[in-house]
């Protein structure tokens, strides 16, 4: 067991953690980040990133991840494997304890523990995930290019993305299990005036398949137990993300779906001293940039904050 004590410590790994820790540790706060055993968050699943700024060819999202990973080591980052399971945010200083049995104390506080997508949880699913499956339309519809795809869901966001993917795929079927979407009217008006978009009414996947990738699933009426196969070369899912803010909530404000709410124009908290950067407070944008720019205001906004309480 060991004792950690910091000025400030982040947890998460993903693009707003490593943002943080960079931008802290160039600060002078000497910076631990908590990685988390899902090292690099949700990005690593994505098979290829091209819209990044400063990339002038496209990388997969794991070595993204790699790259920010040795650029906080370059800056002195301290980062630890470990998983947070207990944190006591009502002491000064915040104390938090580690899956490993560790103990850590610090100042400030930036939680960057992101969103994770929610899944179908079929058992072919893992195989294809990054190749040909995807959580974000905009991050990954550039690649499907006058291909079919299919969606998944029925709400505002499965509609915002299927009219999105119109711009590249052939062919964008919406597969739902209802015979009614959850998504705004105006949202549905657009998708039935659409000709590249075909809703699949009362059905769920049942299986992907294809050799290296996905090449088409097998689908199910549940009202019938009609089945059928779609030829397809990528399934966007947009059945919802969780907010990994289980921890927290007994000591910060969270909004209905379990985000965590911050300031306007900030990532501070309600309680003094604790920061939110990244997909953990963002349930609209979700994009990577995003993140990366979130986790430097909040390094930015804990060094303040620090520094107020030194004069």
């Amino acid at each position: 067991m060991a004792e950690y004590v910091a000025k400030l410590i982040i947890i998460g790994s993903g693009p707003a953690g490593y943002s943080a820790g960079i931008y802290a540790a160039r600060a002078g706060l000497d910076p631990i980040i908590i990685s988390g055993f899902e090292v690099g968050g949700q990005l690593t699943m994505t098979a290829s990133v091209e819209n990044f700024p400063g990339l002038t060819q496209s990388v997969s999202g794991l070595e993204l991840m790699e790259r920010m990973h040795q650029q906080a080591l370059n800056f002195g980052v301290k980062i630890i494997n470990d998983r947070i399971t207990e944190v006591d945010l009502c002491t000064s200083p915040f104390v938090l304890s580690t899956e490993n049995g560790n103990c850590c104390k610090t100042q400030t506080l930036i939680i960057a523990t992101g969103a994770s997508a929610k899944w179908l949880n079929i058992e072919t699913e893992k195989r294809y995930i990054g190749r040909g499956i995807s959580t974000c339309a905009t991050c990954d519809g550039f690649f499907y290019k006058n291909k079919p795809v299919a969606i998944v869901g029925g709400g505002n966001s499965a509609a915002i993305e299927a009219l999105y993917l119109t711009n590249f795929a052939s062919k964008v079927y919406m597969i739902h299990r209802r015979d009614e979407l959850r998504a705004d009217s105006i949202l549905q008006q657009r998708l039935k005036k659409n000709p590249k978009i075909e809703i699949v009414w009362n059905s769920i996947i049942e299986e992907f398949f294809g050799r290296e990738d996905i090449s088409g699933i097998k689908i199910k009426n549940v009202l019938t137990d009609e089945r059928k196969l779609i030829d397809v070369s990528g399934v966007f899912l947009a059945i919802g993300h969780k907010p990994n803010t289980e921890l927290f909530k007994k000591y910060l404000d969270l909004d209905a779906d379990g985000y965590i709410i911050t300031r306007p124009k900030s990532t501070m908290t309600n309680i003094e001293g604790v920061f939110a950067a990244g997909d953990v407070q963002d349930n609209a944008f979700r994009q990577a940039v995003i993140a990366v720019g979130s986790g430097a205001m909040a390094a930015i906004e804990a060094q303040r904050y620090l520094a107020s309480k030194e004069t």
